[in-house]
């Protein structure tokens, strides 16, 4: 019986750290939330930027990937503005990281694996997919084995990627970002900044259009004429 007993208790622990395996996944990182933030991390950081730079209005959104309304937005709203206002010139947006770690535990880990994305210029479709699959990541943790899928999905080198996850690259720039946001008094997500106002709301594309043709109405171009926006290339 004690043989048995033994026998018993290796089985657990074998199990149990095979749960722990598919719960972790094989190598798994955790990205500080209290980042020591260096010069570096900030010089000439403006944020993920689409659209064209001569783009009469421009709009910051400070989001989290793990946000329920962030991923609606991305996913429902996002695609017409994109087509209607930044494809067409009219708008240039940004993007900055804002995560809730009270709320949202793999959204820094979210927010980490697009900066990586990004310094393979691979942030927007990245992006897309992270929140495309919200509800596959969202929950649990140690998520880091599907953003590397995410990556290797859209064709990315997933090494070079692996080793800016584990090295946690962007820690601290994420960490500035979030401390950014918070100056300028954003207190959820998704918010928006535009025209130099906070809109701590959800926004539709319809609103987004209207605010957008409203100051591009009171808009002044150089010679006193309204001005006609090349449109951006893709990036």
């Amino acid at each position: 019986m004690k043989a048995f007993y033994y026998l018993l208790g290796a089985v657990a622990v074998i199990g149990a750290a095979v749960v722990g395996y598919q719960t972790m996944g094989p190598g798994s990182v955790s990205i500080p939330i209290t980042a020591v933030i260096s010069p570096s991390d900030t010089a000439g950081w403006h944020g993920y930027i689409i659209g064209s730079d001569s783009a009469p209005v421009t709009i910051v959104e400070y989001a989290d990937f793990q946000c329920p309304w962030c991923g609606d937005f991305d996913n429902v709203q996002w695609p017409v503005i994109y087509d209607k206002l930044v494809r067409t010139g009219k708008l240039r947006w940004v993007f900055k990281d804002w995560p809730i770690d009270q709320l949202h535990s793999n959204a820094r880990l979210a927010a980490h694996a697009a900066a990586c994305a990004d310094d393979q210029g691979k942030f927007w479709p990245m992006k897309e997919r992270i929140y495309a699959y919200q509800a596959q990541w969202e929950p649990g943790t140690g998520q880091y084995g599907k953003f590397r899928d995410y990556f290797g999905q859209i064709g990315g080198d997933t090494g070079a990627w692996e080793a800016c996850m584990r090295a946690a690259t962007h820690a601290g720039r994420i960490q500035a970002t979030k401390h950014e946001g918070e100056l300028l008094g954003v207190n959820g997500t998704p918010n928006y900044i535009i025209g130099g106002r906070l809109y701590p709301v959800v926004l539709t594309s319809d609103q987004i259009t209207h605010l957008v043709d409203s100051l591009i109405a009171v808009r002044p171009a150089a010679d006193g004429r309204p001005s006609a926006p090349k449109a951006p290339a893709r990036r």
